[in-house]
């Protein structure tokens, strides 16, 4: 799945986020608000992951959305 279309549809893909990472916050996905780059700074630092492993994950992520939608 494109990014846009998850930034397009960040409620809808929120709960799946918060699904998957049990360590956000509300305040976390709302301040993430569909941004890529926020995501991926909320992964790193509630899961110490480096920047080519939180990337990875993300990518598999939004692979796996299109089961979702």
């Amino acid at each position: 799945m494109d990014w846009n279309e998850v930034e397009g549809n960040w409620k809808q893909f929120s709960g799946k986020v918060k699904e998957k990472w049990g360590k956000f916050t509300d305040d976390d996905v709302t301040a993430i608000n569909g941004k890529r780059e926020q995501l991926l700074g909320k992964l790193q630092e509630h899961y110490g992951y480096e920047k080519d492993r939180a990337e990875s994950i993300l990518h598999d992520f939004t692979r796996d959305l299109k089961t979702f939608k």
